[in-house]
């Protein structure tokens, strides 16, 4: 009988980051989603365009949009195959708030969207190597 050698390289790592980072903001979705349902509405003026929001609308957006990134972090996590695919729709979903948000929140906007492109370089182009 041969031995069957588990050799995972370094790019590993990367996905568990992802995992990680996911999860994280997962979490920090569902708490500022839970802060926002007392609030009532706000204005935020940006270059002559006024943004009307709707804090308990908002917040059961971003507590749902929580949970699937939660539930997106622990499917990378397990390593299958649809967790990545599931994982990157999430991620490209962020970016595409990211990229919306620009207007509002420049310098947060523009450090989400790192972040989430490490992320999807993470799934993407490492996502194999994932040990089980």
């Amino acid at each position: 009988m041969g031995t069957k050698l588990n050799t995972v390289s370094g790019w590993s790592g990367w996905v568990g980051f992802a995992s990680f980072m996911l999860l994280f903001s997962g979490l920090f979705s569902v708490i500022q989603g839970i802060a926002d349902l007392g609030r009532h509405t706000f204005f935020v003026q940006e270059s002559g365009n006024v943004w009307i929001l709707n804090y308990n609308k908002w917040g059961w957006i971003n507590i749902i949009a929580g949970i699937v990134i939660i539930s997106a972090a622990v499917s990378l996590a397990h390593g299958d195959t649809w967790g990545r695919f599931f994982a990157s729709i999430v991620i490209v979903l962020s970016m595409l708030s990211a990229v919306a948000s620009l207007p509002i929140y420049p310098l947060w906007s523009i450090v989400v969207l790192i972040v989430d492109a490490l992320i999807l370089y993470a799934i993407m182009v490492q996502g194999h190597q994932k040990e089980k």
